[in-house]
């Protein structure tokens, strides 16, 4: 059932912008459009128009029971539920790694963190000599 209307979907979107592309333009937004078309007649215009409304709720009536289709199984949750911790823990030991320091203020934490993760790197131990070839 899904997949047929999502095939059905798919070509009323299809359609919709082929019959919109067709159109004559009005403005000649970027002095493209103004002449002579593909169909230059006014009734033809009101066919296009029609055409045009009519893919338009096909479009939106597939959309939504696509959605309603899609969320039909799906068991109703509350927003609150994310938002509560799931497990308590202990909490964290002052000056352990990848942990804020504790106390004072958040700007006080932040700085705490830039100041460990600008602190010098040990120096690099010196490269080993080369080993003549042996023969």
């Amino acid at each position: 059932m899904d997949t047929v209307l999502i095939v059905v979907h798919l070509m009323v979107v299809i359609a919709l912008v082929v019959v919109v592309l067709l159109q004559r333009s009005e403005g000649g937004a970027l002095g493209i459009g103004g002449g002579g078309g593909f169909m230059t007649g006014r009734g033809q215009a009101n066919a296009l128009t029609k055409a045009t409304g009519i893919l338009g709720t096909l479009f939106f009536l597939t959309s939504l029971t696509l959605t309603v289709l899609a969320n039909i199984h799906r068991a109703p949750r509350s927003v609150l539920d994310g938002a509560a911790p799931t497990t308590t823990s202990a909490p964290a030991q002052p000056g352990a790694p990848g942990q804020a320091p504790s106390g004072g203020s958040m700007l006080d934490q932040l700085r705490g963190i830039d100041n460990r993760s600008t602190a010098p790197a040990p120096a690099p131990s010196a490269p080993a000599a080369p080993q003549p070839p042996q023969r």
